[in-house]
């Protein structure tokens, strides 16, 4: 099949931005300052339990005990509902790559090829191309919601949202005004951090964030390599913790085919890497592999961590293969099918993540019960800095909100148009004020689907358990 050529004539930066104008004929700004559930909306839970139908059922109570553990927890695991809220309404039609669960926790510090720390998003298990607003729309109403949790003031949770949503809009515009390779190089380091936290003039801000990028540099392979393995009669292995880490020998009562199973996966997951990293990747030997139970929306998900040497027990490379399904947007963007989920992801994020892993790939294999599985391979743990949301005041919050709404900004910019998305958001405040409402009428849902699910549980409709 040929492939089409990547090149043709662009429409010129007016006829882009006229684009962006028109889109608020479709949609007017101030049209995203509410949100009201659709007569016909499903029943939140029984959008949970279809997707906990495909998962490992033993690990599903997990999943339901972790959701009930908050309204935001709850939110954190509901990106299917959300996505069934927005996806049947009308849209801008302003196309990027989406993260497809944007809240707060989904954007930290990381590590860069280079050994830079850097602020990026980091899950993409729901990617798809859709419109922008869905990202942040799900962005603020997180916002709002975490500041619920923290016993913050209406006023002071809109004011986080608001930051969200001028940094998003302030930077697309700084966006619309760059070349494309600029564009395409930005990333938000720890220099970047520093300016604005310097900016902030808020002396506990730039204590904590400092505090925040040296744990990050701490949280390395080798931390992880100490904390999930052990040194056992037959050498390194991973330690089990049973149901969070249980290793597949265990599941599979001492069967010949763990092996079999496992270079499998490794075989597939190698083909998908380029030459360089593949003969990097050849250093090292797999000698065990472990399901681990991960996240809130994912528990049930098959998820495996697997161990390799190199050179020696001091040579260790920790890689984590999680199963990838369809993204919860895909029902609502009637966009072409993927041959493969796991590709999915790792395309997703390669587009709109300015630092993704080396040894990011996917693979296709079949499962221990029998049926073919996606999955999508990155390295575990490295420098990875996570916010504590319970943590902050009103002040860190809004700040926090602002690095998140720059930030994906920049992954928009990558895929979609930023002129016509700046020309659509406009240089007033008109939808940044409007975020706010949709924010907190989400928020007032998301706490009316939380009681929905505790309703079940306690009627014996779902379980929900911890180990």
């Amino acid at each position: 099949m040929a492939v089409p050529s990547p090149f043709s004539a662009p429409p010129s930066p007016a006829e882009r931005a006229a684009t962006g104008r028109k889109a608020r004929a479709r949609v007017p700004r101030s049209a995203h300052g509410s949100f009201e559930a659709a007569r016909d909306r499903p029943d939140p839970v029984g959008v949970i339990e279809r997707q906990s139908a495909t998962r490992l059922p033993e690990l599903v109570p997990i999943r339901y005990a972790r959701m009930l553990e908050s309204p935001f927890r709850f939110y954190r695991g509901a990106a299917a509902i959300m996505a069934a809220d927005l996806g049947p309404g009308p849209d801008t039609g302003l196309t990027v790559q989406l993260c497809g669960d944007a809240h707060l926790l989904n954007f930290r510090l990381l590590a860069s090829p280079e050994r830079r720390l850097v602020f990026d998003i980091n899950d993409f298990d729901e990617t798809l191309a859709g419109p922008f607003e869905w990202d942040v729309k799900r962005l603020a109403a997180s916002f709002a919601i975490a500041g619920r949790a923290n016993g913050f003031s209406a006023e002071d949770q809109n004011g986080a949202v608001r930051a969200c949503g001028e940094a998003y809009r302030r930077r697309m515009r700084e966006f619309a005004g760059m070349r494309a390779l600029d564009i395409w190089y930005a990333q938000d380091d720890a220099d970047r951090l520093r300016e604005l936290m310097a900016s902030s003039m808020d002396r506990e801000a730039r204590r904590r964030t400092a505090e925040a990028t040296a744990r990050a540099r701490t949280r390395t392979h080798l931390q992880a390599f100490a904390k999930l393995t052990r040194v056992s009669a037959e050498g390194r292995r991973i330690a089990q913790d049973p149901p969070l880490i249980t290793p597949l020998r265990d599941l599979l009562d001492g069967s010949s085919a763990e092996e079999e199973a496992l270079r499998e996966v490794l075989d597939g997951y190698a083909r998908s890497l380029s030459s360089e990293r593949r003969h990097l990747l050849g250093r090292y030997h797999p000698v065990d592999v472990a399901r681990k139970v991960v996240g809130v929306g994912s528990v049930g998900t098959r998820c495996w961590i697997v161990l390799l040497l190199g050179r020696d027990d001091d040579d260790p490379l920790l890689l984590q293969a999680k199963e990838a399904g369809e993204s919860v947007l895909a029902p609502h963007t009637g966009g072409a099918p993927y041959d493969n989920e796991g590709r999915r992801v790792v395309a997703g994020q390669r587009l709109i993540q300015t630092t993704s892993d080396i040894l990011l790939g996917w693979t296709h294999t079949v499962g221990l019960d029998g049926r073919p599985r996606d999955f999508y391979v990155r390295q575990l743990r490295d420098w990875k800095g996570i916010a504590r949301p319970e943590t902050m005041d009103p002040g860190l919050l809004r700040l926090f909100a602002r690095l998140c709404g720059a930030s994906l900004a920049r992954a928009h910019a990558r895929s979609g148009d930023p002129v016509a998305i700046a020309a659509y958001l406009g240089r007033g405040d008109r939808f940044d004020r409007a975020l706010t409402g949709f924010a907190q009428d989400y928020a007032d849902r998301n706490e009316r689907d939380f009681e929905a699910l505790r309703t079940a549980v306690r009627s014996g409709r779902v379980r929900a358990g911890n180990p």
